[in-house]
C-alpha cells in the first residue's frame, strides 16, 4: 500500500500559519481530512522548536473532552511556553461549545490552531459568529484520478479509469482493495456514519425514513434539474407526503454534511442566478453508485458528469449550471480572477443528435470564453470544433482544461 501526501492541501496550511487565523480542514466524513491533518502533525512533530498538542476525537483516549471546559484544561496542561504550540484537533464539532475554546487561544503569539470538522454549519453558525472572519477553510476532496492511480498503484488507463467512475475517490478503499462488493460494504459504512452523525443526530430528525428515500432519490437523478415540489410530487407518487419546507431543509442538511453539492443555475444572456431549480452532485460518485446500485451502463452519464463537477472544483472554479434560451449548458465555471469556461459532458458523441446537443448549445455562446465537451469518446485525445475543444475524459482528469 502506497500513501501519498497531498502536498497541494500541506502548502495550503503552510500558507496561512502565522496570520492569527484559524485553519479548518472541512469536508465529508472519510474523505482524508485526518490524513492530512496527521500529514501536518508528522512534520510539525520533527522540529524540536515545536510543541505539538493533538486530540483525535474518533478516538476513545479522548473521550474524556466533552466540553470547551475539558478542551482548555488539556490544552493548558500541555502548553509549553518557550515553544511554538501546535493545537492539532480532529473533527472538533464533537466538543460541546468548542468555539469558545477557538475564540480564546486564536491570537495567542505561540499557538497555531489547525482543526477538523464535517459540517458546514460548524463554519456559518458555530465559529463565524463568534470570531468573524478569522479563520482559513480548506476544503478536503476525495481523491482525483491521478491521487486514485498513485493510492492503488494503478497505471493510467481504460481498465483504472473504469474502477475509478465505479468506486469513487473515497482513501479508505486501499485498505479494502477495489473489489466491488467489498468497496460497497465500506461505502455503505460510510453513508450510514454520514447520515447518523451529520445529518440526524446533528439536527434533530425524526423523519429518518424520508431522509433515506431522499438521498437515494438525488442519487438517481443526479445532475438532474430538481426541485423541491418536483420531490414531493414524486414522493407522493410513492405514498409518501412531506411539505417543500421539510424537502428544502433535508437536502440543505445533506449539503451541510458535503455530502451533496447544490449547483445554482446560471441565465447565460442575462447574467444572473436562477433562484429555484438545481442540481445536486455527490462529494464521491463512488457513494452516489451504492446509493443507487447496479451497474453503472443505464447512468454513465449522470456518473461523469458528477466526475467532472468535482474535477472542476477541484482545479479552482466555481461551478454553475447554464441556461440558455434554446437548452442547457452543464458547468459555467467560473475563476476568482474572472476567468470562465463553458463545459458539456457526455458518455460518446456517436451520432448527429448527440453532437447537435452538446456541441451545438456551446456554439449557440456568443463570447469569446473556451467552451468543452468532455466525453469519453473513443480515440478523441483532444480536437477542435469550430471553438469549441473535444476533450477525453481521461485528458481532463489529468492535465485539466489545458
Amino acid at each position: 500500500m502506497k500513501l501519498i501526501s497531498r502536498q497541494n492541501y500541506l502548502d495550503k496550511i503552510e500558507r496561512y500559519l502565522g496570520k492569527d487565523t484559524i485553519i479548518i480542514l472541512t469536508g465529508q466524513r472519510r474523505v482524508g481530512k485526518s490524513f492530512v491533518l496527521r500529514l501536518f502533525k508528522d512534520k510539525v512533530s520533527a522540529n524540536p522548536d515545536n510543541n505539538l498538542i493533538y486530540i483525535n476525537k474518533e478516538k476513545k483516549e479522548f473521550d474524556e473532552i466533552k466540553n470547551y471546559h475539558d478542551l482548555n484544561a488539556y490544552i493548558d496542561e500541555r502548553r509549553d511556553g518557550g515553544k511554538m504550540n501546535y493545537v492539532l484537533i480532529d473533527e472538533i464539532q464533537d466538543i460541546e461549545e468548542f468555539e469558545k475554546s477557538v475564540r480564546s487561544y486564536y491570537e495567542e503569539p505561540d499557538i497555531e490552531l489547525v482543526i477538523t470538522g464535517s459540517n458546514s454549519q460548524m463554519l456559518s453558525s458555530d465559529i463565524s459568529s463568534k470570531i468573524g472572519g478569522r479563520y482559513k477553510e480548506i476544503y478536503i476532496q476525495t481523491l482525483s484520478y491521478e491521487e486514485f492511480l498513485v493510492f492503488h498503484n494503478l497505471t493510467d488507463g481504460d481498465e483504472a479509469l473504469t474502477k475509478y467512475i465505479q468506486l469513487g475517490g473515497l482513501p479508505g478503499l486501499v485498505r479494502y482493495g477495489l473489489d466491488e462488493q467489498d468497496a460497497r460494504e465500506y461505502q455503505t459504512d460510510v453513508i450510514n456514519t454520514v447520515l447518523l452523525k451529520d445529518v440526524i443526530m446533528r439536527n434533530q430528525i425524526r423523519n429518518v425514513p424520508f431522509l433515506e428515500n431522499l438521498v437515494r432519490f438525488l442519487a438517481d437523478n443526479t445532475g438532474k434539474i430538481i426541485s423541491a415540489n418536483s420531490i414531493a410530487k414524486y414522493m407522493r407518487s410513492q405514498g409518501e407526503k412531506i411539505t417543500t419546507t421539510a424537502i428544502t431543509n433535508y437536502a440543505k442538511f445533506l449539503c451541510d454534511a458535503y455530502m451533496l453539492h447544490k449547483v445554482n443555475r446560471y441565465d447565460i444572456h442575462g447574467k444572473r442566478l436562477f433562484e429555484s431549480n438545481d442540481k445536486y452532485y455527490f462529494e464521491d460518485h463512488g457513494i452516489r453508485n451504492a446509493l443507487a446500485g447496479g451497474t453503472r451502463e443505464g447512468d454513465i452519464e449522470k456518473v461523469i458528469e458528477n466526475v467532472i463537477y468535482n474535477h472542476l472544483i477541484r482545479l479552482g472554479y466555481e461551478v454553475n449550471v447554464g441556461q440558455l434560451q434554446a437548452g442547457e449548458i452543464d458547468f459555467v465555471c467560473t475563476k476568482p480572477d474572472g476567468q470562465r469556461a463553458y463545459v458539456q459532458a457526455s458518455y460518446i458523441i456517436a451520432d448527429n443528435n448527440t453532437y447537435n446537443r452538446e456541441f451545438g448549445n456551446l456554439h449557440a455562446i456568443k463570447d469569446n470564453y473556451p467552451k468543452y465537451v468532455i466525453s469519453l469518446t473513443p480515440l478523441v485525445t483532444r480536437a477542435d470544433d469550430n471553438g469549441v475543444t473535444h476533450l477525453h475524459l481521461r485528458k481532463f482528469l489529468t492535465e485539466g482544461l489545458g
